[in-house]
């Protein structure tokens, strides 16, 4: 498919949207394979390969359909499906341990409510005695002094 699309055509794709082409060809290559294969397909030169691989390589991984192999080759993401269900069913059980401790903490952390309201009572009575012989006035009376 790749080798059908003119050079024009090529050009106005981004690296990694050739790069997508080339993948769903051929899985399993590393990014100089991949990169190498984009500037020999755009006559570009060779430099570029020296000064873009590194962008090439971070724009790769910033996309979220390619997936960097645990043998350094890239791959679609859509190759590898079945990965991506283990980790929600993962998140899931974790998910319902993290619930579950939660309502442990919570049954083993009760407070009995006559405790708080007492200590609460206590806390108003304090304050109330402290500002018990407060009063409260008006600024026009205080000008008036």
């Amino acid at each position: 498919m790749a080798k059908k699309l003119v050079k024009e055509e090529l050009e106005l794709m981004s690296y990694n949207d050739i790069a997508h082409i080339l993948l769903k060809e051929e899985s399993g290559q590393t990014t100089l394979d991949l990169f190498k294969k984009i500037v020999e397909m755009l006559e570009l030169p060779k430099k570029v390969l020296e000064s873009k691989i590194g962008e090439f390589y971070t724009a790769l991984t910033n996309d979220k359909r390619f997936l960097l192999l645990e043998d350094g080759k890239w791959d679609l993401k859509v190759n590898h499906k079945s990965q991506n269900i283990a980790v929600e069913d993962d998140l899931d059980d974790y998910e319902e341990i993290i619930e579950d401790d939660y309502d442990d903490m919570l049954e083993s952390e009760e407070i009995e409510e006559d405790d708080y309201s007492d200590d609460q009572d206590d806390d108003i009575a304090d304050v109330t005695e402290e500002y018990k012989n407060l009063v409260i006035v008006d600024e026009e009376e205080l000008e008036q002094n």
